[in-house]
């Protein structure tokens, strides 16, 4: 999830330009409000992946256990979402669970997909459903992961399995989260190395064209996007290397929206060393990444699939910033996106429950925390921002005449040099997301 605005440096190939389209269905929502988790890092029980392979190899990575336990503990956590009055669920199924061997499918594991659909949609809620939250099968890993050609036809052929499952129920579909960030973490954990980027990034955007054709041939009703990581200040490069390589090829611009730079924040170094809890937030580069896209791909909407808040092991932040307040004034940025004429359709706070974070319990973003280290129980505790998101979520957004805890920045360089040009202005109207 959480990315760090500097990034390993890659060979890209020259984009394919087309015309974006905007999908055959009529969406089902006039506004998503979403929660979202990810298979690896909330479910527990992890199968034989690429990842369960790196942590049991790292001993600087925290013990994996249980997670926090989605796997088993789904049906108390899509209540909790329901309970804040959330119209979207955001999970991701894991391909590794589903198919153990090539060829391979496990019934009682995708039984379990089932329900959990089925219980997000009792619950009144859109189901987002992720493909790849950077995770792959073990079999998949011995071949060279996405560095591999196979594996286009192999993430295809689990495509196709779970979207002939779940077509005609709305489903907002992901064929691979942050790409680029995936990238950067095959490279960490050596899944592939630099020599092997130019033939990584073919196969992946190749991989998303042909499922986005695929999955609007079996489900007309889906929606289709890969949503991209928002590195302040590096996306004019960064969207080289798959968003523009596909932007023909989705039906909205998923954006995942964490951290800012200023002239006077320069603290998302922090990031490096997986201190996320340390970088100042900079909650109105949100409208300025979302202007940002709404020039860079016009025609589409936008969708913030991901934004949140770390602390440090649940402890409150040095800077004094809380939940509830970074999450409100968040989505006053988004308020005023809008009322300047973008085109937001959703928001997804992540994520709902504290979750492992590609190695570490340590950064917590939940609205629900959970000690795994220390609490066999894994109690789910509401954080102040619970009861905030659910009057957010029941009056639209904030109510006019909301006052900013955390003011904008000197000189954002979120969008260089446009967002410290003509930055985002704090005093402009509101409109309701609805």
């Amino acid at each position: 999830m959480r990315r760090v605005w500097v990034f390993a440096a890659v060979v890209v190939l020259t984009a394919s330009l087309g015309s974006p389209s905007a999908g055959a269905a009529a969406w089902s929502r006039a506004f998503y409000w979403g929660v979202a988790t990810a298979g690896y890092q909330n479910e527990g029980s992890a199968p034989d992946s690429n990842w369960s392979r790196y942590v049991a190899r790292t001993a600087s990575a925290d013990r994996y256990a249980d997670g926090v336990d989605f796997r088993h503990r789904y049906p108390e956590d899509i209540r909790l979402a329901a309970g804040m009055g959330v119209n979207t669920f955001r999970f991701s199924v894991e391909w590794a669970r589903v198919e153990p061997q090539p060829g391979v499918w496990d019934e009682q594991e995708l039984a379990y997909y089932d329900d959990v659909i089925r219980q997000i949609r009792q619950a009144g809620m859109t189901p987002m459903i992720t493909l790849s939250h950077w995770v792959y099968p073990g079999w998949v890993a011995d071949r060279g992961g996405f560095a591999d050609a196979r594996t286009v036809d192999d993430f295809l052929a689990f495509t196709s399995r779970i979207v002939q499952r779940y077509r005609e129920l709305g489903v907002l579909w992901v064929t691979f989260n942050e790409p680029v960030a995936f990238l950067t973490q095959e490279l960490r954990i050596g899944a592939v190395n630099v020599f092997q980027i130019p033939a990584w990034q073919a196969d992946v955007v190749r991989a998303h064209r042909q499922a986005y054709d695929l999955i609007h041939r079996l489900d007309p009703s889906g929606k289709v996007t890969s949503n991209q990581s928002f590195y302040s200040g590096f996306n004019a490069a960064t969207d080289l290397v798959v968003m523009d390589q596909i932007k023909d090829k989705v039906d909205f611009i998923g954006l995942d929206y964490y951290y800012g730079v200023s002239l006077d924040n320069l603290t998302a170094v922090n990031g490096i060393s997986g201190e996320f809890w340390k970088i100042k937030l900079q909650p109105e580069g949100i409208y300025d990444a979302l202007r940002y896209y709404a020039g860079r791909y016009p025609e589409l909407p936008l969708y913030i699939v991901e934004n949140g808040m770390p602390t440090d092991n649940a402890q409150p932040r040095a800077d004094g910033y809380t939940r509830s307040a970074a999450l409100q004034d968040s989505i006053f940025w988004v308020q005023r996106a809008k009322a300047d004429g973008m085109n937001v359709i959703g928001y997804n706070y992540w994520s709902i429950t504290d979750n492992y974070e590609w190695g570490s319990y340590r950064p917590r973003f939940g609205l629900y925390t959970v000690d795994a280290l220390a609490d066999p129980a894994l109690t789910r505790r509401p954080t102040d921002a619970v009861p905030v998101y659910r009057q957010v979520i029941a009056n639209a957004g904030v109510p006019s005449g909301y006052h900013l805890v955390q003011g904008p920045s000197a000189c954002s360089l979120v969008d260089p040099l446009v967002s410290c040009v003509s930055p985002a202005n704090p005093d402009g109207p509101l409109a309701p997301l609805r």
